[in-house]
């Protein structure tokens, strides 16, 4: 699974980057979480508003910080 977190490093954009990295260690899942601050590349996965949550190349959450348990949701669900 591969988890990426989109934001060019702004305070939001880095603790969805940390309730990520809580999600995944508390639901022991096997993924890479990747950090994406290119606009350019963020714009290409369809994201336009930041923080975004993109898993597997579907977008989860555009614009504001989700929830470790929807986080985890997302991910127990694979996606």
């Amino acid at each position: 699974m591969e988890i990426k977190v989109c934001g060019p490093g702004c305070a939001k954009c880095t603790e969805a980057e940390q309730i990520v990295k809580d999600a995944v260690a508390e639901t022991g899942i096997k993924a890479s979480i990747v950090k994406v601050t290119d606009f350019q590349e963020m714009a290409m996965l369809g994201v336009l508003s930041t923080p975004a949550i993109v898993i597997d190349g579907k977008i989860k959450c555009v614009g504001k910080v989700p929830t470790k348990n929807e986080i985890s949701e997302w991910i127990q669900r694979g996606n």
